[in-house]
């Protein structure tokens, strides 16, 4: 065999280890996977009311936007394998940036909840009459049975939605007669709910769907 040639076959097999061990440190090290990235979606509908509570359900803020474009923000980290090599890698952290007509809000660990323009609450439990109305405090979960019962002529549809907080605070409750939910892979810690044909997108948040003649037994 020439030199030429077996310089030639050196280097095809230094290429082959290089590739091999790439694909091993790509699949075996934690967090170092390349599809590894941002998470980011837009919002389908025709624009939307957005709103964002505290872990009690109080509103701290709400707007309004025709476009509104979600995504997630990766921070960089860093560990050991159990073999105790060394790697950093990229994860995805809890802040997310919220895009509204070309501006940006970034927020961490609120609720925010976007409701489609045309989706109205038929309950608001964050508003005053409902705090006034138990004792000065916020809603509690063992009284909301009782409350929806006390108002379930309110809602007019079949189904009843209820949102809640990630402490389990009741937010706000539609009612809908086609009501069905999907989580999106494409938006982090977001479900999107629809009501009757309108949008619902809920950012670190519970969710009830209740049969309304429910509340009557």
């Amino acid at each position: 065999m020439s030199k030429v040639k077996k310089i030639a076959i050196g280097a095809l097999v230094l290429v082959a280890l290089a590739v091999g061990v790439t694909l091993w440190f790509t699949t075996s090290v934690p967090g170092c996977s390349t599809s590894i990235g941002e998470l980011r979606g837009d919002l389908v509908g025709n624009s939307f009311v957005i709103t964002t509570y505290d872990n009690y359900g109080q509103q701290t803020m709400k707007t309004t936007g025709k476009r509104v474009n979600v995504s997630g923000n990766k921070v960089k980290t860093s560990g050991y394998t159990e073999t105790g090599v060394a790697f950093e890698s990229w994860e995805l952290s809890s802040v997310i940036t919220i895009t509204i007509d070309g501006r940006e809000m970034e927020t961490c660990g609120d609720t925010c909840i976007f409701a489609e323009k045309g989706l109205t609450p038929d309950m608001d439990f964050s508003t005053p009459e409902f705090i006034e109305s138990h004792g000065g405090s916020p809603l509690t979960i063992t009284s909301l049975s009782y409350t929806l019962n006390q108002y379930k002529n309110y809602f007019g549809k079949s189904r009843v939605v209820v949102i809640k907080s990630q402490t389990g605070q009741p937010i706000v409750a539609y009612s809908g007669n086609n009501v069905y939910w999907e989580v999106k892979t494409d938006l982090p810690k977001t479900t999107k709910l629809m009501i009757d044909n309108k949008a619902l997108y809920i950012h670190r948040a519970n969710f009830q769907i209740i049969d309304k003649k429910l509340l009557d037994q």
